[in-house]
């Protein structure tokens, strides 16, 4: 394993051993040398004080309060810039942690003097592993055995690593998500016991932990065990609400079970696709109307939406992430027949979305279908749509793409500057959706001349009819079909 330690990490830890102090790669990156995986991180535990090793290595720099040095690599790295992984290598003190009264953070942390006692502080058995130099595996608390079982087992009592700090019961979600391992049954029963203690901790922390579900190769068992400990009750309750809420005879399984399938089921790695292919029937139970395989969810999408940017918001996505996730939920129940929907209504599909995320919503479509038990992704509808919007992709579907602009307007037909130029060039814009061979500088100013003299309000209501009542037309073909995912 040794081998694959990048270049800077083993020169750093054979400084500390030339010095006669003891250094080890620690935590998580020794786990993943154990299964196999590239670790992200690389982090050098040592019974060397911070003084000591900022005296062993003078460019480096020590400004937080648990024990941690910062090693620029530069001054002694004799491998070049190219070889190199990491600028910075972090090399901690052996510590202990008191009392954690907040649940979150110790009140004091002390050094520890050897690495048994360090190892004894951290979350899980997994995460407990140290290696040498020479390449010899530590392993007090039989980590090696629990990967090889693959459990995610907690160091000593879970109860009181969950007192300790509280995103370890998220944490332990994650890494069983993300290596598909399942969590040792002691240490489950403790985090349903100590569920509620997760309200200690701040909403973007729970986040962050949440996205890494979400973004894992197994989120669907992630989303399964944080509502069977009873984590997700407390910050996404929206979701267990489709629990046990059958759904009409296109479909085998509950609004719950077919969330989480079509999460399983989603193609993309991107975060806001996973988002929406997860929370976009979220809406179902609250618009189901009539009983047994007869009921409808008529604008489930819409209320969807709605629920989604609530969830968005109360565990502080950006505003990008929250829109664009909104966005393709709101979208998802797109129709397309090849034998009824026209270029035109493409276009303003592309338009109301964004050319720039029909592929994420094509994405969002197929976790929805698959996670429906439709064997195929994209039967012949779906490729045939992917092909009409290459076609369309070309033709003018925002007033940028016209070839009439504001500045010709005011230098070659003498237009004021004002409202009335962009109020002309969106009613020019939704004829052009609907015609592209419109889109020429000759009729578009023809056009314009005639429009010239209509007032703000009635030019700002003509584009405004044009484009609801065609997205109207859309809508009917939508409620007046049997849309089948």
């Amino acid at each position: 394993m040794i081998t694959k330690i990048p270049q800077e990490v083993k020169q750093v830890l054979q400084a500390l051993t030339d010095a006669d102090f003891e250094a080890y790669i620690v935590g998580g990156c020794v786990r993943d040398l154990t299964v196999d995986r590239t670790p992200k991180d690389w982090d050098i535990t040592t019974n060397a004080h911070p003084e000591q090793v900022q005296e062993l290595f003078p460019d480096s720099f020590y400004e937080n309060d648990f024990g941690t040095v910062g090693v620029k690599v530069d001054p002694f790295l004799t491998v070049g810039k190219k070889d190199r992984e990491h600028d910075i290598v972090e090399v901690t003190t052996y510590r202990i942690e008191s009392t954690y009264s907040d649940n979150r953070r110790p009140d004091e942390v002390e050094f520890a003097k050897t690495l048994e006692e360090d190892l004894s502080r951290r979350d899980f058995t997994m995460n407990a592993l140290a290696l040498d130099i020479q390449n010899n595996l530590i392993d007090p608390f039989d980590g090696q055995n629990d990967i090889k079982k693959q459990l995610i087992k907690a160091v000593g009592d879970p109860a009181e690593r969950f007192d300790e700090d509280a995103l370890r019961m998220m944490r332990a979600v994650r890494f069983a998500s993300e290596l598909n391992f399942t969590i040792e049954d002691e240490t489950f029963d403790a985090i349903k016991t100590k569920n509620s203690l997760i309200n200690n901790i701040s909403i973007e922390r729970v986040r962050d932990e949440f996205v890494k579900i979400i973004l894992s190769d197994y989120p669907r068992h992630g989303i399964q065990m944080l509502h069977d400990t009873k984590l997700l009750s407390h910050f996404l309750p929206e979701l267990e609400l489709g629990i046990d809420v059958e759904q009409n005879h296109h479909h085998t399984l509950t609004v719950w079970e077919h969330n989480l399938q079509a999460l399983d089921k989603c193609p993309s790695k991107t975060l806001e696709v996973r988002l929406a292919t997860l929370f976009h029937d979220i809406g179902k139970p609250e618009s189901k109307q009539g009983k047994d395989r007869d009921c409808t969810f008529y604008n489930h999408e819409y209320i969807s939406a709605r629920i989604t940017k609530v969830i968005m918001n109360r565990l502080k996505f950006s505003k990008k992430i929250t829109d664009r996730t909104v966005l393709l939920v709101k979208n998802h129940m797109f129709y397309y027949n090849v034998d009824e929907v026209t270029e035109t209504a493409v276009r303003r599909l592309i338009k109301k979305v964004g050319l720039e995320n029909m592929k994420d919503l094509m994405d969002v479509r197929i976790g929805d279908r698959l996670g429906s038990g439709t064997p195929k992704a994209k039967p012949y509808k779906l490729r045939h749509f992917e092909y009409m919007v290459d076609k369309v992709s070309n033709d003018p579907i925002n007033v940028k793409m016209l070839k009439l602009n504001g500045d010709i307007m005011i230098k070659d037909l003498d237009f004021t500057p004002g409202p009335q130029i962009g109020a002309i060039l969106n009613v020019l814009l939704a004829e052009t959706i609907e015609d592209p061979t419109k889109n020429t500088l000759k009729f578009l100013s023809q056009r314009a001349l005639l429009l010239k003299n209509e007032n703000l309000d009635t030019l700002q209501n003509l584009a405004k009819d044009k484009i609801q009542e065609k997205r109207k037309d859309d809508d009917d073909k939508i409620k007046d079909k049997h849309w089948v995912k």
